[in-house]
């Protein structure tokens, strides 16, 4: 049987190309990085690999095995995980999520983790939906919360369960005064208003003209911003109108009202996707649900409003977020320090 040790070891030199890096890597002297590739030739009883100059190249036999040897390394990687959550949820979980359900839905669920589950740790890191889905490809997280506007439905990225968080309303942003603004607005009211729209390509962007053009109009886009705080206070000083989700509201300056549509209820829903599900990572999904509560597995290609949006998530500012010391923030591409 293949050792499971020089397995690991033949997987860092497909990595790294030497033996000294690889025993460097593993606390070894070179010397004893070879004589343990040279007893997995013999076990596998093929060649695995030659050497040119100081670098090792691996034969096709060699690559071969560092497949496998992928595969049974992440299975007692993962049984070894398993194993040592049993019964209490512990450890990091790596969330990566767009900023507006951080302040709403994250921090809240992590405030509750530090008396539920004292060792339990949630490390953030901010991404936009689309980013945030690769990351959890690439296991350089272990939750990926995003959103999907419901004029604009993605299928299910396949491979992931998708749970639904929350839905909420998308409100149109008017100036106080403003003769439109009653309990509910007509869109169509608003064609020949100015529009604040998020940076081309967004999924803000783009609600806007599929929102209008379902009117029957085509909207006058020349604002954008990607920050809803500056988009309420663009409204504020009469620059225009906006879509704005009801979390990016928070903080309204007073005089701006925000009222749903009359004649398009719009709609926001905020998704949570994973991998795989461990003790921790279901701890944290009960707690995005609620105290108690259990989050429902969505089929996977029925999702009302779909489940990533493509483009990024406008950011809001975060207004009166409690401390949380139990959360790392953690800003950057997938791969960054700390999230590998």
């Amino acid at each position: 049987m293949l050792d499971p040790t020089r397995l690991r070891l033949l997987r860092d030199l497909a990595e790294y190309g030497t033996m000294t890096a690889v025993g460097e890597v593993n606390g070894m002297t070179s010397s004893a990085v070879s004589q343990h590739l040279a007893r997995l030739e013999r076990e596998a009883g093929v060649r695995l690999f030659h050497r040119a100059g100081r670098r090792v190249r691996l034969t096709a036999e060699g690559n071969r095995l560092v497949g496998h040897a992928h595969t049974v390394l992440n299975a007692l990687d993962a049984a070894e995980k398993d194993l040592r959550e049993a019964g209490t949820p512990r450890g990091p979980v790596r969330v990566a999520t767009f900023a507006t359900a951080a302040v709403r839905d994250l921090l809240p669920a992590v405030r509750a983790a530090r008396t539920r589950f004292p060792e339990l740790r949630v490390v953030i890191r901010e991404l936009e939906p689309a980013d945030a889905v690769a990351a959890l490809r690439e296991e350089h997280c272990d939750l990926a919360i995003t959103y999907a506007y419901s004029l604009l439905p993605e299928p299910a990225p396949e491979g992931l369960d998708v749970r639904t968080v929350r839905s909420e309303p998308v409100l149109v942003a008017l100036p106080a005064g403003h003769p439109a603004a009653r309990d509910l607005v007509d869109l169509r009211e608003l064609a020949s208003e100015p529009w604040i729209v998020g940076s081309r390509g967004t999924a803000d962007h783009r609600l806007i003209e599929r929102a209008a053009a379902l009117a029957g109009f085509r909207p006058d886009t020349g604002h954008s911003a990607d920050d809803y705080a500056l988009i309420l206070q663009m409204v504020r000083h009469g620059l225009g109108v906006a879509l704005v989700p009801e979390s990016g509201a928070d903080g309204a300056p007073p005089d701006v009202v925000l009222r749903p549509l009359a004649d398009l209820p719009l709609s926001r829903a905020v998704h949570a996707l994973t991998r795989h599900s461990t003790l921790a990572v279901r701890a944290v999904l009960d707690l995005l649900a609620g105290e108690g509560g259990e989050v429902p597995v969505q089929d996977a290609v029925a999702l009302r409003g779909g489940v990533q949006a493509v483009g990024e998530e406008v950011r809001t500012v975060a207004q009166g977020v409690p401390h949380v010391d139990v959360v790392d923030v953690v800003r950057g591409a997938p791969g960054a320090d700390g999230l590998a």
